[in-house]
This record gives structure tokens, C-alpha cells and sequence, in this order.
């Protein structure tokens, strides 16, 4: 039980702490916390645990793929809500969210069965998640290169609301663990990157403050997805070479700095030069 409620539990104070950040500092910032390597470290940590290196290495060249099937759910809340027919806000939000979980689940149909046609090689796989890793930066900055307006939150969230975040994002991340425990290495990989925090971002901002600043952060959050693909392309090295716990921790910094942090200044250049 603790392999899968220590993940849902991570996720639950990252949902509430990502949600607050792009309310209180907007979406260039908040947008860029958001997608910081959390969820993917103890289900990391737990795949390096209970399998072997071979095993390891297959799941976590499986997440890059499984970031940029999350980059393309991320900017169909850009793109579909100007599409939607005019409803109101409940309704709106649930065929929205509709609309994004189905596209996200045949997508990860696809992906898991893409990956399992390339067989066993690693050295397939690893080319295959250096692909998509590119795809993931140069997508996110397509993303951003259009300056948008990333406002902060205007309304106050009660703790209420703040605490249904935590909970929705922390059973849907505990159930996506179990499921990649049952479903082998490349499920694994992918359901490891299951949406539960960007869907819980989306629907709670949506709710709470209105279309306009969930929508500012969607460039942000699929540039900074690539700190995650970073994440899993450089822990299937480290993660059998360190241990898990070390490794984990070297690898966590590495992604960031790598990743996080020249985005984090590129989009500051942006703002500096364009600000809203």
C-alpha cells in the first residue's frame, strides 16, 4: 500500500502547491513549478525497487513519450475552448475535460503500443525518447513564441477547494501507479506520466478564476514538461549506477538544471522584452 500511497500523497501537495503558484505569480512562473520532475521521482524510485536495470531503463524510455502526449493534452486546453459551443461554466469545463481525457487515453493507447513495435532494444528505446524529448522542447517553445497573456489568479480559494485538489490528484496519481504495476515496464513508463496533476490545474484554475489563467500557462507547462523526459532519459542511467535513492536525488537536480532552469530564463527574456 505505501508504493502507491506515497505517490498519491506527493501528488495530492503538488496539485494544491502548483495550482497556488500559477494563482499568486501567474503562468510564465507558476506554469514552469508546475511541471518541476515530482510525481515521476517516487514512482521512479519504486519501478528501480521491484525490478531489474533492463526493466528500469524500458519504463523510463517510455516517459518521454508519454510527456509529449501530455504536451499535446496541455495545449488542447489552449486550442479547443475557443471551439466549444457557448455553455455555462460547469458544463463547459466537463465537456472540456472530456474532450482532453479521451484524447489523452487513445493517445496513450497508441503510445504503449508504438513502443511495444519496437521491441525489446534499449538502444531503440533511447532514440526513440531522445525524439520526443526534442519534440517536447520544440513544441513548448512554438508554445511561447506567441506572447499571451498569463494573468495571476484574482479570486481567493478557500481551503475547501484547495483540499479537493489534493484529493483528486492524489487518487488519480495512486491508480495510475497501480496500474503500472500490473502492466509491465512501458505501461509503466507511461502511466507513471498520467495527467493527474495538469488535469487537476486545468479544472480547479478553470473553476476557480476563470478560462484566462489556466490558458496563460499551458506554453510554460509544455516547455517545462521536458524537465520530466529529462528526468527519465537521464535517471536510466544514473538511477542503476547510483542506486535508487542517490541517483534519484542526482537526477532530479540534473534535469532541472539542464532543463527548468534555461527555460525558466528564456521565457524571462521573453517577458522582459515583451511584458503584458
Amino acid at each position: 500500500m505505501l508504493a502507491y500511497l506515497l505517490p498519491g500523497a506527493l501528488a495530492a501537495v503538488v496539485a494544491i502547491a502548483v495550482t497556488v503558484a500559477i494563482e499568486r505569480w501567474g503562468g510564465r512562473v507558476g506554469g514552469l513549478l508546475g511541471t518541476l520532475p515530482t510525481t515521476i521521482v517516487p514512482a521512479s524510485l519504486g519501478i528501480a525497487i521491484q525490478t531489474d536495470d533492463a526493466g528500469l531503463a524500458q519504463a523510463m524510455y517510455a516517459v518521454p513519450a508519454g510527456m509529449l502526449l501530455n504536451a499535446l493534452f496541455l495545449w488542447l486546453w489552449r486550442a479547443v475552448p475557443p471551439r466549444l459551443p457557448a455553455l455555462a461554466l460547469k458544463p463547459r469545463l466537463a465537456l472540456m475535460t472530456a474532450v482532453s481525457l479521451t484524447a489523452w487515453f487513445v493517445g496513450a493507447a497508441g503510445v504503449t503500443a508504438g513502443l511495444g513495435a519496437l521491441g525489446d532494444s534499449l538502444a531503440t528505446l533511447r532514440w526513440a525518447a531522445l525524439g520526443c524529448t526534442a519534440a517536447i522542447l520544440v513544441i513548448g517553445a512554438l508554445a511561447c513564441l506567441r506572447t499571451r497573456p498569463a494573468p495571476k489568479g484574482s479570486r481567493r480559494v478557500g481551503p475547501t477547494a484547495l483540499l479537493a485538489r489534493g484529493l483528486l490528484a492524489g487518487v488519480a496519481i495512486a491508480t495510475a501507479v497501480w496500474v503500472s504495476d500490473v502492466g509491465g515496464p512501458l505501461a509503466a513508463g507511461v502511466a507513471s506520466v498520467f495527467p493527474a496533476i495538469f488535469v487537476t490545474t486545468m479544472v480547479s484554475l478553470w473553476l476557480a478564476q476563470g478560462e484566462a489563467v489556466p490558458a496563460g500557462a499551458v506554453g510554460p507547462m509544455m516547455l517545462g514538461s521536458a524537465s520530466v523526459a529529462s528526468y527519465a532519459l537521464i535517471g536510466a542511467s544514473l538511477l542503476p549506477a547510483l542506486g535508487p535513492w542517490l541517483g534519484t536525488a542526482v537526477t532530479w537536480v540534473a534535469a532541472v538544471l539542464s532543463t527548468t532552469v534555461p527555460a525558466w530564463w528564456w521565457l524571462s527574456r521573453r517577458a522582459a522584452a515583451s511584458p503584458l
